[in-house]
């Protein structure tokens, strides 16, 4: 692949160029952690000699080069950061090396990512809808898809991390997301009329309850979760919630015997019809234990 030499060919090379491709993410996530650690690395050692770089023997041209070389990569690390949805996953590691930048390189964007540190770009997008998009770095704002891509791979990692909560659900959530992206390549739609569509879509991921017209018995998402799950089963997902929180011991999650107690009150909820073999019991039980097991509320 070419090198990169601008924030949206960056943002290709150290994500991937294709935001369809859920796996693509993680394909280049060595590259990302290389250049996350060579970058911090180099702003550390500017930083311990910014002060002397005159008894080091640089002139002041040569220092004002590698202090803009340190800037341009520190602006790099945070961009691909913020458009791979890393910065999430890395928020406990950045107040020391805020502080650096602050204090020796003073890089335009710090106060901008900043903006992220108590949410993430997809719940700006959900409150601020396309205004969401002036918070954005420069590099990236500046460039439509480069604006797209980040949003794309955010969106895209909220659905993969949310899936397991409700399978159904955010496998919906993914193939809009695809269908999205397949318009926004083929140009069959505006860049306004993207953004617009991308904020809904983002509301439907970050706010399932909205996006759907559930029965009102079905008042918490794990209720819901089974509700999608069990073939829009109102009567039943009601049973198998209640007979969870009737069964569930404190500490359930890892003990085998409280496990089993939980999956056994699953299962006598489960039809089996006598065309129904045992195993294809099982397995639905195990389908649906797996997605309990997901839910924070029990």
């Amino acid at each position: 692949m070419e090198r990169p030499h601008d924030t949206h060919a960056y943002i290709r090379y150290f994500c991937g160029s294709n935001t369809e491709n859920p796996e693509i993410i993680k394909e280049n996530q060595q590259q990302r952690i290389a250049l996350y650690k060579y970058t911090s690395a180099l702003v550390r050692a500017y930083a311990n000699l910014s002060n002397d770089m005159t008894e080091a023997g640089y002139s002041k041209a040569e220092t004002e080069i590698i202090k803009q070389e340190v800037k341009h990569y520190e602006q790099v690390r945070a961009e691909v950061k913020l458009a791979s949805g890393d910065y999430i996953d890395l928020k406990a590691y950045e107040p020391a090396m805020r502080h650096l930048i602050d204090t020796y390189i003073g890089a335009e964007d710090s106060e901008i990512i900043s903006a992220f540190d108590d949410m993430t770009l997809i719940q700006l997008i959900v409150e601020r809808g396309t205004n969401a998009v002036d918070v954005l770095p420069k590099g990236i704002k500046q460039n439509q898809k480069a604006v797209a891509e980040t949003i794309e791979n955010n969106l895209r990692k909220v659905i993969i991390d949310q899936q397991p909560t409700n399978p159904k659900y955010f496998d919906k959530m993914s193939t809009l997301l695809d269908e999205l992206i397949q318009a926004r390549k083929a140009a069959s739609q505006d860049y306004k009329a993207y953004l617009q569509k991308i904020v809904e879509l983002s509301k439907q991921v970050v706010q399932p309850s909205s996006s759907s017209q559930y029965p009102q018995s079905l008042n918490s998402p794990a209720k819901r979760a089974l509700y999608d799950n069990l073939n829009q089963d109102e009567a039943l997902s009601l049973a198998i919630d209640d007979a969870i929180r009737k069964t569930k011991k404190d500490g359930w999650r890892g003990n085998i015997m409280k496990e089993r107690e939980v999956k056994n009150a699953i299962k006598k909820h489960l039809d089996s019809p006598e065309d129904c073999d045992s195993e294809a019991l099982l397995r639905s039980a195990d389908r649906i234990f797996e997605i309990v097991k997901s839910q924070s509320e029990y």
